[in-house]
């Protein structure tokens, strides 16, 4: 499953980033990172979605979303 397939208000685990190399470490300098634990905040109408990871507000559009695999993780608000 891809984070871009993510509902929004439940949380998800990092399982990989497949984007490019520039991006990847980019994002995980920013915490995303494989175990990382997100929650979905907003998806937003062209495709971008509005995630928290470790306390921080990240936004992030279609072509990257659809490119980081995630596993549910069962907590839902």
């Amino acid at each position: 499953m891809t984070l871009y397939e993510a509902e929004k208000g439940r949380s998800y685990c990092i399982e990989g980033l497949s984007v490019e190399p520039g991006i990847t470490r980019r994002l995980q300098a920013l915490g995303l990172n494989d175990g990382t634990e997100i929650k979905i905040l907003n998806r937003k109408r062209k495709g971008a979605l509005i995630i928290q990871v470790r306390g921080t507000r990240l936004a992030l559009g279609k072509h990257i979303s659809s490119n980081i695999g995630i596993q549910e993780t069962g907590a839902e608000e």
